[in-house]
């Protein structure tokens, strides 16, 4: 079976990060996703390390299974090559700073003259209007100033980057979700729309625990390491090997751990006898906790926590999570195929469809490879009008 958005088309100005992302996303669930890369250069993604053989893997891990076709939007003919490809497009992409499209004349109002039924989704670091709007953006900026920064960490140290890029990804993700709502309300309208999506305000969103703590008591949440903020103990411990997780703020399983660690002394103790008391007297229980854990090794904690029910997990390294059975039995590492490396090894989808299925198998474009192919395919050019825009530098 095909995916489930087979027959949708997208044209991607996605770069680096966000919109590649976004636009993979879509590519994974079946849509066709067309890569517009600059001639000669293209996603500058492309020249980042580490590298498998002369490809960036991190170009490599999201823009698989796109076709690359590069046009020089800097020229009028390759504008008018994008105007004639939209015409034909259900989706269309970019994130580039506020203002970029439309030095292109490519903008949102000149798109929907061409293609009224074309959804145009924009991410940005500060979103298409409000004071910052201007202000370029990486993930580091959008964290620090959506909140996120202010409550990683520990208590102690100075503020924490999130360790993978929530930044872009964050944006990414709601821009996919708004993307897709947008193709079901097309179903009923038969319009198209503007998404406008802002990194900082994904990162607002997803702070939103914190945000909720504020409005109720005016708490400013803090960096508290590996603990969760209101639910106690529900965090990271030491064993005599690996670190683990322990969740028992319910009273069912702080019973049961006090029960399985040989202290049931600890469930009468005013100090901990309810979740409320727990967290307030939270580092006096994590320091009883943590001397009775480190008489164990980690798996030794596991053995036992899975006989008695309990909820536990691992702290897994990378090397450990691409080698876990588990991850591997759902798909999560594939092997796909590029046009001159042979086989290589990306991140699957966590998208499990039961009858349109998500079929990766093709991996990341070389630049340019595609560009005969959609402009004969999509745009009915002779390979002699090809090459004249070759020539002139165009495509």
């Amino acid at each position: 079976m095909p995916g489930p958005l087979d027959g949708i088309k997208v044209l991607s100005f996605g770069r680096v990060l966000a919109g590649p992302f976004a636009s993979m996303l879509l590519a994974d669930l079946g849509a066709e996703v067309i890569k517009i890369e600059t001639p000669r250069k293209g996603d500058s993604a492309r020249a980042n390390h580490p590298f498998i053989g002369d490809v960036s893997s991190y170009f490599l891990s999201v823009n698989r299974g796109k076709k690359s076709v590069t046009v020089n939007t800097r020229s009028e003919k390759g504008v008018q090559i994008i105007k004639r490809l939209v015409e034909q497009m259900d989706i269309l992409i970019e994130n580039f700073r506020p203002g970029i499209m439309k030095k292109m004349g490519l903008e949102y109002e000149k798109a929907k003259e061409i293609n009224p039924r074309l959804i145009y989704v924009s991410i940005s670091g500060f979103g298409q209007y409000g004071a910052n709007s201007h202000r370029p953006t990486y993930d580091m900026v959008a964290q620090g100033a959506g909140g996120t920064l202010s409550i990683t960490g520990e208590s102690s140290q100075h503020p924490v980057r999130v360790g993978y890029s929530i930044g872009d990804l964050g944006a990414a993700l709601f821009a996919m979700n708004a993307t897709l709502a947008a193709l079901y309300e097309r179903e009923r309208s038969g319009e198209g729309q503007y998404i406008d999506i802002s990194m900082t305000d994904c990162q607002v969103a997803l702070c939103e625990n914190a945000c909720a703590r504020y409005f109720a008591s005016g708490e400013i949440a803090q960096p508290i390491g590996g603990r969760h903020p209101i639910h106690t103990p529900f965090q990271i411990f030491p064993t005599k090997t690996d670190s683990m997780i322990v969740v028992a703020h319910r009273r069912k399983y702080w019973e049961k751990l006090c029960r399985i660690v040989g202290r049931e002394d600890l469930t009468d103790d005013p100090r901990f006898k309810e979740e409320e008391t727990r967290t307030k007297n939270q580092p006096i229980l994590e320091d009883i906790l943590n001397e009775i854990f480190r008489t164990k090794t980690r798996d030794e904690w596991f053995k036992i926590f899975e006989e008695n029910g309990m909820i536990y997990g691992p702290v897994n390294n990378i090397e450990q999570v691409v080698h876990d059975p588990h991850f591997n039995e759902r798909n999560m590492f594939l092997d796909v195929y590029h046009s001159h490396l042979g086989k290589l090894k990306v991140v699957g989808t966590p998208m499990k469809f039961s009858r349109t299925v998500c079929d990766i198998k093709k991996a990341s474009p070389d630049l340019g490879e595609h560009t005969e192919e959609v402009l004969k395919d999509k745009l009915n050019l002779s390979s002699e009008e090809i090459g004249a825009l070759k020539a002139e530098g165009v495509i």
